[in-house]
């Protein structure tokens, strides 16, 4: 039996809501009970952006994730703003390139990404989010090629389906790092 609850944050248009549905439907996808529950600022783009998922074995009881196992901070006032809610031994992903300061806490793990430089650097710059993403799976053991390409046809339209092989790139990037 097992649960792990994800906080996903940042601001509008990094991707935060697609991320977390992204592991939500992954989730599915594998069997598993999950919530998925956004939350977004009314100021949209550039406003303050999180995602809550929740995936276990067993059903939840509720889609409110307060004391996270897993913290993906892709900006400054989220990870102040999260930083002390992570379980004594959970994890904290960072995107170091917009976080430049450390994590206080010794009783974490944390994982310093430069998800938006290696964005850049590989031309998908809006994909910051899911080299992250890429990172979770390979520290958590869990890229499945199978569910995450199950997953990710899941949460890509097929309007935007030329963007399927791009975001695999983006999580292959995080997984090398």
């Amino acid at each position: 039996m097992s649960t792990t609850q994800y906080l996903f944050a940042g601001f509008g248009g990094q991707g935060i809501l697609f991320a977390g549905k992204f592991t939500a439907y992954k989730g599915l996808i594998e069997e598993k009970q999950v919530s998925w529950l956004p939350s977004y600022g009314p100021e949209m783009r550039g406003g303050t952006a999180s995602c809550s998922v929740i995936v276990s074995d067993d059903p939840v009881g509720s889609p409110i994730v307060s004391k996270p196992d897993v913290l993906i901070a892709m900006n400054l006032p989220s990870l102040d703003r999260y930083e002390d809610a992570v379980v004594p031994g959970g994890t904290i992903f960072v995107d170091s390139t917009l976080v430049e300061r450390k994590v206080k806490r010794q009783d974490v793990t944390v994982h310093y990404i430069p998800a938006t430089r290696l964005a850049s650097e590989n031309g998908i710059s809006t994909l910051a989010n899911m080299i992250i993403v890429g990172n979770i799976l390979k520290t958590f053991n869990d890229f499945g090629e199978e569910s995450v390409n199950a997953a990710l046809k899941k949460v890509i339209s097929a309007k935007h389906a030329d963007m399927l092989d791009v975001n695999l790139k983006a999580l292959k990037i995080g997984a090398e790092q």
